[in-house]
């Protein structure tokens, strides 16, 4: 394999792989040898049709697409690692020469870590964060907690409203043709919850039990389905049941039944102890956004694009994780909210910046500041994520490899540069 690397404008690479044709032909072998069995030409016995012989009936392009990849595979990952530029975003893959016989030429062009130039970091002016616990906290506090305790209720002397939870049947017609996936029987929906599109909770809403009833809804322009986007829909409904909330009394009893504690005022005073330590450390937290957010404003950058998109899929792969721990498929959760994929890229860049520049802003504060990571810093982060693993510390550092050891010790440079220029700050 040979390399050549070509640097474009805005923090972009060209990286141009030439593999020998000899490595392209073992990869034609290789496709051939996986797939023979499939082949059925009369006069040869499955899976015993020559190679050579599939070449010439069928062309010898029957097995590029996977010698290319196989040689892209073997290939890619050596070229990262000798053009030593510090690549941020997946490669885009574009294949130069493709011809048995010859060398096999691929380009990836790929982003590159920007550098960048701090401004002022040191000394970071902000509003004074309030840390008081004030007896409207400890109010939404004690609702909180009534609410995570309360009853579901069946009501059946009064209509629907918001904040109840219904059971209803449903199917949902476009121009009198049903569609699919637009029905349901005893579905259960809490009124206020936007879990539907456009309207159609608001529909519910003083309709009655055994009430069959329309409900007149437009999808979004947007939506993933396109043969539902932008169009009105009628979705035929009847309501099956009715449940309120009701919450539980504020008295001693409510107070020992949720706590250790014999009465509401006692309560109250350990709510108002675990308010100020939360209230204390998001105050922490925000100071550090704050500074970081200033930080970031000093500073003079130049983002390549696939670095953000890399960013935003990373953002949406952790989406789609936390939606699984609820039994949701990423898929399930488009559906149902009406979202698509597109859009949530287009909501998600403002964060994806940000996330990439206040990385890139904290690396280089902890280079400016020469901060070092000491192996006894490496160590008891390595057994903090032991214990988090459930697993033996000696046993994780033994699966850990350098590279990952490198990263965790990015890691821990990037949040003592953190904890440097929140200390540094100034609160008015």
């Amino acid at each position: 394999m040979s390399l050549t690397v070509e640097n474009l404008e805005k923090n972009m690479a060209k990286l141009t792989i030439t593999v020998p044709a000899e490595d392209f032909i073992e990869g034609m072998k290789t496709s051939y040898n996986k797939r023979k069995s499939s082949f059925s030409v009369p006069g040869f016995r499955k899976g015993k049709v020559p190679q050579n012989y599939l070449e010439k009936a069928y062309g010898p392009e029957l097995f590029y697409e996977d010698a290319a990849n196989s040689c892209i595979d073997k290939t890619y990952g050596d070229a990262m690692e000798e053009s030593g530029l510090d690549i941020v975003s997946r490669a885009e893959i574009d294949v130069v020469q493709m011809e048995k016989g010859k060398e096999f030429i691929y380009t990836a062009t790929v982003a590159v870590k920007p550098e960048v130039t701090l401004g002022d970091y040191k000394g970071i002016e902000i509003e004074k964060i309030d840390t008081e616990v004030t007896d409207e906290d400890i109010e939404a506090a004690l609702l909180n907690e009534q609410k995570q305790n309360a009853r579901s209720i069946p009501v059946e002397d009064r209509p629907a409203k918001l904040d109840d939870e219904v059971t209803l049947d449903f199917e949902g017609f476009i121009d009198g043709v049903a569609f699919e996936g637009g029905k349901g029987e005893n579905y259960q929906l809490k009124l206020g919850s936007h879990s539907f599109i456009d309207t159609f909770e608001d529909q519910i809403v003083g309709k009655s039990i055994g009430d069959e009833f329309d409900v007149n809804v437009t999808f979004p322009e947007d939506y993933q389905a396109e043969e539902l986007a932008g169009k009105p829909a009628l979705f035929k409904c009847k309501l099956n049941g009715i449940k309120e909330t009701q919450l539980p009394e504020l008295d001693d009893d409510f107070a020992s039944d949720v706590s250790e504690f014999d009465t509401l005022d006692e309560y109250k005073d350990d709510l108002k102890a675990t308010l100020k330590v939360k209230k204390e450390k998001d105050a922490k937290n925000e100071k550090e956004s704050l500074v970081v957010d200033k930080i970031i404003e000093n500073a003079e950058m130049d983002i390549p694009e696939p670095m953000i998109n890399t960013q935003k899929e990373q953002m949406l792969n952790e989406f789609a994780q936390q939606l699984s721990y609820q039994g949701l498929s990423i898929d399930q959760y488009f559906q149902f909210s009406g979202m698509t994929k597109e859009k949530f890229m287009e909501t998600a860049e403002p964060e994806a910046l940000r996330r990439i520049k206040s990385r890139l802003v904290l690396e280089a504060v902890a280079k400016a500041e020469n901060i070092e990571v000491s192996e006894d810093d490496l160590n008891e982060e390595l057994d903090k994520m032991a214990e988090a693993y459930q697993m033996e510390a000696d046993k994780l550092k033994e699966l850990i490899g350098e590279d990952e050891k490198k990263s965790i010790k990015l890691d821990i440079a990037v949040q003592k540069a953190v904890d440097l220029v929140r200390d540094a700050a100034i609160e008015k």
